[in-house]
């Protein structure tokens, strides 16, 4: 997605994810088969990541969209020379919108987004460099992968235009779990003579081939008969200037099937901000039935190993909380 820019076997990449991970893997062997130059460092440390990006002139990097924040947020960021940085990738999240925009007002250099998964390999779709996305855009379907959108509860296909869940065929992609044929039952199905991957992802893909991730269908919430996106309402939190990071569960409840709790972290030097005013600050910006109805604050969030968000172990704390009051 880079080569017209940069000529294979010319780039340097330095290693933004670890080799353990699809993206660490697509992106930093990737260019070690093409003939790049891959640089690797042995642990997360934004100083010695910086101090390699100057002493060796590095082209690309690539990461979640947690360590762009990371960079952006660091107090000794300014104290190096990044400038050689041309193709600066984010995958494996969504990138919100605030930290694209700090980007690239600080360093000149938009932040290209992509979007795929460990099953099909890697890419589904990509931004090349050079090419002006959409808003909200993680990309163009790539040439090896179809893509049909279906709807999650009939997998019947929707409307073209419309936002359905994601499933993806390829030849070169997972077909099975090793050991695990109930698994594989769950999110492989055969269809039109293909094998496709069930990604669980909401997705939405324009006329032009432009796909939008819109959340995991497993993170839709039910409130009041509403499907509510809850990276919507992640956005719009994490614009607020005293957050860095959010976080928006589904809480268990008989009348209205979910209710919203956010939970919500501040920054270092931030005093005094109430979960009244983050309520406020989203009533303003949010339709009423997105607006969530407790913000808990926290010291950090559940994170993997590659700084993907652990939503999964906030709603399990949220359904146990439900079952003891039960």
């Amino acid at each position: 997605v880079s080569e017209r820019f940069i000529p294979k076997g010319e780039d340097i990449v330095v290693q933004g994810g670890p080799l353990f991970h699809i993206l660490g893997q697509q992106v930093g062997l990737g260019g070690i088969l093409s003939g790049d130059t891959v640089v690797l460092l042995p642990r997360v440390n934004l100083d010695g990541l910086f101090d390699h990006i100057e002493r060796h002139k590095v082209l690309t990097f690539f990461g979640v969209p947690t360590i762009y924040r990371m960079i952006l947020e660091h107090d000794r960021v300014d104290y190096y020379d990044l400038s050689s940085l041309k193709y600066c990738f984010s995958g494996g999240d969504v990138l919100p919108s605030e930290v694209a925009e700090r980007w690239l007002k600080k360093f000149g250099q938009p932040i290209y987004q992509g979007y795929g998964a460990t099953e099909t390999c890697g890419r589904v779709s990509l931004t090349p460099m050079g090419e002006q996305a959409p808003a909200g855009s993680a990309g163009k379907i790539t040439p090896l992968q179809k893509v049909k959108l279906v709807d999650p509860d009939t997998l019947e296909p929707v409307p073209p235009g419309e936002p359905g869940e994601a499933l993806v065929s390829s030849e070169h992609m997972v077909r099975t779990y090793w050991n695990k044929p109930e698994e594989t039952a769950e999110c492989f199905m055969e269809t039109e003579g293909k094998l496709w991957y069930r990604t669980r992802d909401i997705v939405r893909i324009d006329e032009n081939g432009w796909l939008f991730y819109l959340d995991r269908s497993v993170d839709t919430l039910k409130y009041k008969g509403y499907r509510v996106a809850v990276s919507e309402i992640e956005a719009v939190l994490q614009e607020h200037p005293a957050v860095i990071s959010a976080c928006v569960v589904g809480v268990p409840d008989e009348k209205v099937g979910e209710r919203i709790k956010a939970f919500a972290v501040l920054k270092a030097d931030v005093k005094g901000v109430s979960a009244y005013e983050l309520l406020k600050w989203c009533r303003e910006r949010l339709a009423p039935y997105k607006v969530p109805q407790y913000i808990e604050f926290r010291d950090m969030l559940p994170k993997s190993k590659v700084g993907k968000l652990l939503r999964r172990e906030l709603r399990a704390e949220e359904r146990k909380r439900f079952e003891k009051v039960e």
